[in-house]
């Protein structure tokens, strides 16, 4: 473990005017707090704020984070609270120390919630300060390498997976590149410890047969600069086991048929030499087709800036060849660590500069829950890129397989709302269609436009993805409320009564919503009808049987005490009498249908339509059919559950007009469900309270006169 003056001497070798002061009082609270506790290695736990404090010592960063590092468990696990750390060691360090903590003490309902609120909480810090997220890496690689001494499989191959996932990917945005690399082979080494043995062990096998090949490759390569008077560093390596895996998994190939396991790097001196380089490699060796990247001109969104090529180089294998100046490379490697100037005593750039990072606050904006943001920055972490430009010549990098309208939400998210169209190098082309790299794309939009609902199914960014789902679940919202309103106005004034939404300020609790307006739009939904609600807001309804407000008739009164009691035998012939009975769900019988009752064992008799597809499963078993009928004693005005398909325009108050005429024929819808909805339609079952199948088909014939409505017909399963 790294004592209190080698840690000092370290951050004083690259940056002479560190507080020496605040990194040895950082040093004895963290040893102080952590006391005796252990890691699951058995160390001292506090070995492990020192490590990840030495390895940040290795990239140069400032004191402020070294002493960040030391402190960033101390929250989560002493007694020590932000407050402590304010006082010691003032509001920035606290506000870092903060961003790194982890959400340990939040009550949330699975590890995925507990996963996806903890990366919120470090997207939220790291946007203010990006050093948040260099230390967070570099506690990450030290977990990872004291990985296997956690005893559960199942959890350790959780934190891999969140490494790979997450991580890995966040440190190669910021150009991170050494710790991206080590980050993957440790993940890849825990979820795939088989592969990538077997992998390792190919390699040592080639690294045998092909002798010094390395060696030879890169004699010949400095040779050949050399002679053309390119001055440069010429160094080459193998790829890595998850590399090599990665693009096995990508191209499907087998690792026999890889032929570029091995990449070269030119540094040079200056831009210009960069070219030169190039020029002579490529007029020395075969160039392999498509394999020609120039970073240089356009950089990645991280910084990252180097030419790319595939030639067939010397005894005629197959390499890649990267080259760059040393400024480029130290950028290559470190990212925006290397930014990090303190012996001049500038203040490295906040995380506000990265659009990726911006745009992950704007995901974190609309998505509707964690695990919805987690998902759609998953989706925004994708490492291969396209480039594209705008018609002014603004670089958008987008995911591969990207189209128009990903790009749209890139410029930004009102150009994504609006948009009706695209050109793509001036000709204009379906939104779906997947940009290439040197697209220019100018999108056309519209202020009538709203997002649709099926562009959902093709973009590939998770911006573009979040901004559509919350324009669905509002508008979504807004029908439910709309027709929950409708409900609730017809249930209110069945009672004798009018509907208000101050009406339901006190039933707020009972059906544990927050909002008569998410009331509203539950009754909307189907989670409760508008008798329920009225029942709850007027309770002495259920003791009074509603004799003042429904009143009924003579005939009526007459005919309400000749109904079916509980105990009593229903109005259906061919039953025993006492025999219970109830309807079936899938095939919602009405007087005036042919029907059939079939037995179960301890539940009665459950009464199908003669047509229900349900019968078939009864088609071997014979004896427990009854062959039943409707009878006279059937009361017109009992009420029986209908079922009805439609396919309504997806216009504004479609689900209202629907309610309208619905109730104007006086039915009652009890149950709504939407089952598939695309830009133009709505797919909806409808449960309504009918006396009879003449009832039903009146109710079904004015939908159909409707010129929003499709098509309408009765459900039968």
């Amino acid at each position: 473990m790294m004592r209190q003056f080698e840690l000092v001497e370290r951050v004083k070798s690259y940056d002479p005017g560190a507080d020496e002061d605040i990194l040895n009082r950082a040093y004895v609270f963290a040893m102080k707090m952590h006391g005796s506790q252990l890691r699951a290695s058995g160390d001292s736990y506090f070995s492990h704020p020192i490590e990840v404090a030495g390895i940040l010592t290795r990239y140069k960063l400032d004191s402020a984070s070294i002493v960040t590092a030391l402190l960033h468990d101390t929250i989560e696990d002493t007694p020590a609270t932000l407050t402590d750390v304010s006082k010691m060691f003032g509001p920035e360090i606290a506000r870092m120390v903060d961003g790194v903590t982890k959400l340990s003490r939040l009550e949330l309902q699975s590890d995925q919630s507990k996963q996806a609120e903890n990366f919120r909480k470090l997207v939220l810090a790291m946007s203010e300060d990006i050093r948040v997220l260099l230390i967070k890496l570099a506690d990450r690689v030290h977990n990872m390498r004291t990985l296997r001494y956690i005893a559960k499989p199942d959890k350790r191959r959780r934190i891999a997976l969140e490494t790979m996932e997450i991580y890995a990917p966040l440190a190669e945005r910021i150009g991170f590149q050494e710790v991206k690399i080590e980050l993957e082979d440790m993940a890849f080494a825990e979820l795939h410890p088989d592969v990538r043995d077997s992998l390792v062990a190919r390699l040592n096998f080639l690294r045998e047969k092909g002798g010094d090949l390395i060696g030879r490759i890169l004699d010949e390569l400095r040779r050949t600069l050399s002679e053309a008077g390119v001055e440069a560093v010429v160094s080459g390596r193998e790829k890595t086991p998850y590399s090599i895996w990665r693009k096995m998994q990508l191209k499907n190939v087998a690792f026999e048929q890889l032929s570029d396991i091995m990449a070269f790097r030119v540094q040079v001196a200056s831009v210009e030499d960069c070219y030169r380089a190039l020029g002579v490699i490529h007029s020395q060796y075969p160039m392999v087709p498509n394999r020609f990247k120039d970073y240089i001109s356009v950089p990645k969104p991280n910084g990252y800036r180097s030419l790319h090529t595939g030639v067939f180089g010397p005894e005629r294998h197959r390499i890649e060849m990267q080259i760059r100046t040393e400024e480029m490379h130290e950028i290559s490697e470190l990212g925006v660590a290397a930014h990090w100037s303190y012996k001049q005593g500038q203040r490295p750039a906040d995380g506000k500069q990265y659009r990726w990072l911006r745009e992950l606050l704007d995901i974190m904006e609309h998505a509707s829950n964690p695990e919805e943001f987690l998902e759609h920055t998953r989706l925004e972490m994708f490492q291969d890129q396209v480039f594209c430009f705008t018609p002014r010549g603004d670089l958008i990098a987008l995911p591969r397989g990207a189209c128009p309208v990903d790009f749209a939400y890139a410029v930004h998210s009102e150009v994504g709302d609006a948009c009706v169209g695209a050109k793509i190098n001036s000709r204009m082309m379906p939104l779906r269609t997947p940009l290439n790299n040197g697209d220019q794309v100018e999108i056309i939009t519209s202020k009538a436009q709203t997002p649709n609902p099926t562009w959902e199914r093709f973009v590939i960014t998770g911006k573009a993805r979040a901004r559509i789902r919350r324009f669905i679940r509002t508008q979504q919202r807004s029908q439910y409320v709309n027709l929950g309103q409708a409900i609730l106005n017809r249930a209110f004034k069945q009672e004798g009564y009018e509907f208000t939404e101050k009406a339901l300020e006190g039933v707020l609790k009972i059906f544990k919503v927050s909002s008569g307006e998410d009331l509203v739009a539950l009754v909307g939904e189907g989670h409760f009808s508008g008798r329920d609600v009225v029942a709850a807001v007027y309770p002495q309804l259920k003791a009074e049987q509603q004799k003042a407000s429904l009143a009924l008739t003579d005939s009526q009164l007459a005919q309400k005490r000749n109904r079916v009691k509980p105990g009593m035998t229903a109005p259906i012939r061919g039953l025993i009498p006492g025999m219970a009975m109830h309807f079936a769900g899938c095939c919602h019988p009405l007087p005036g249908d042919r029907i059939v009752g079939i037995v179960a064992t301890g539940k009665g008799v459950t009464i199908h339509t003669i047509d229900c597809d349900s019968l078939e499963q009864f088609a071997e078993t014979p004896e427990r059919w009854l062959d039943l009928s409707w009878g006279n004693a059937s009361d017109e005005h009992d009420l029986h559950v209908g079922r009805i398909f439609l396919v309504v325009a997806n216009e504004e108050g479609s689900l209202g007009n629907i309610s309208i005429v619905i109730t104007k024929n006086l039915g009652n819808i009890s149950n709504l469900k939407i089952t598939n909805r695309n830009s133009d339609f709505y797919e909806i079952i409808v449960d309504i309270e009918v006396r009879n199948v003449k009832h039903l088909t009146n109710i079904i014939a004015a939908l159909r006169a409707s010129p929003i409505i499709s098509s309408v017909e009765r459900a039968k399963s």
